[in-house]
């Protein structure tokens, strides 16, 4: 749990009983958000400075922030091995490895038919299992980004996010371009499929797109990185009349914007995707766990 501003502590809480349908999980790999639980750790989440009205979806400045230190609900990327089944269960057995949300703890108990729908492949490293949620922010802003065979598309920020969604742009069609000024991020990106990346320190990432599509500019942006430097580039970027997805958790004010320029002058369409909701083309669907 969080106990202040980047101080980390251990709890020690009580073993659950185990209920006839249900089965004991012991943690193998837990995830960490980069938004959310970063946020919380460096005290720069928005909910923890003001009030979060959830009837009217806006802060607060009046109120109690919505979260205060001890922060206890950390961890929503979780995988783990059943190693203990109650009487009943039937459909999953000890050693069976599932995914699910449960926070950074060594064990969990959850309902059976739960663990069956949430089952991970055996031969599968279990580590894909905090991906769960990673993987839905990536295919939101590859859905957001509204990506046509052919397009080409310009990728901001490659951490881990990011890297998941350039495989997402690149499976949608698109000819991706990475950009990040760390080396070995540009590397694992151009390993994982992109076409090429750029630093952002050799030259302005606007002028080299620019330059090799005679001024258009790229189809569709995708910020992931979370700098409003970063936002403010990739609307330079873009095409006229074309989309910016902000999937960034962008904290306290976005200095360096200027919307009457670029933004304004070249109708340019910035859209907020993450993890909270379903990119309106894919809202027909269901859940896969649904």
């Amino acid at each position: 749990m969080l106990t202040a501003v980047r101080e980390l502590a251990f709890e020690d809480l009580p073993v659950n009983p185990l209920g006839a349908g249900e089965v004991r999980i012991r943690t193998l790999y837990s995830g960490i958000s980069a938004g959310t639980e970063l946020s919380q750790y460096r005290g720069t989440s928005p909910f923890m400075s003001r009030q979060w009205d959830a009837t009217n979806r806006v802060f607060r400045e009046s109120g109690t922030p919505s979260w205060s230190f001890p922060v206890r609900n950390l961890g929503y990327e979780e995988a783990g091995e059943i190693v203990k089944t109650g009487s009943a269960v039937s459909r999953v057995k000890v050693g069976d490895r599932v995914f699910g949300t449960w926070g950074h703890q060594t064990m969990h108990v959850m309902a059976e038919g739960d663990a069956a729908d949430r089952l991970i492949p055996a031969r599968a490293d279990p580590r894909i299992g905090i991906f769960s949620h990673i993987g839905a922010v990536a295919l939101n802003g590859a859905h957001d980004a509204r990506i046509r065979m052919g397009d080409l598309v310009v990728v901001f920020g490659l951490g881990v996010p990011g890297q998941i969604v350039l495989q997402a742009a690149r499976a949608s069609g698109a000819t991706v371009i990475g950009v990040d000024p760390v080396a070995s991020r540009r590397a694992m990106a151009e390993k994982l499929g992109a076409d090429r990346t750029l630093d952002p320190a050799a030259a302005p990432i606007s002028d080299v797109i620019k330059a090799e599509t005679g001024g258009r500019g790229a189809d569709s942006c995708i910020e992931v990185s979370g700098a409003p430097a970063a936002l403010a580039e990739a609307m330079r970027t873009v095409a006229y009349a074309s989309r910016v997805v902000a999937m960034g958790f962008f904290q306290g004010e976005a200095r360096g914007l200027h919307l009457g320029d670029e933004f304004h002058h070249n109708r340019i369409e910035l859209i907020s995707s993450q993890i909270s909701g379903v990119a309106p083309d894919a809202s027909h669907s269901r859940s896969l766990l649904q």
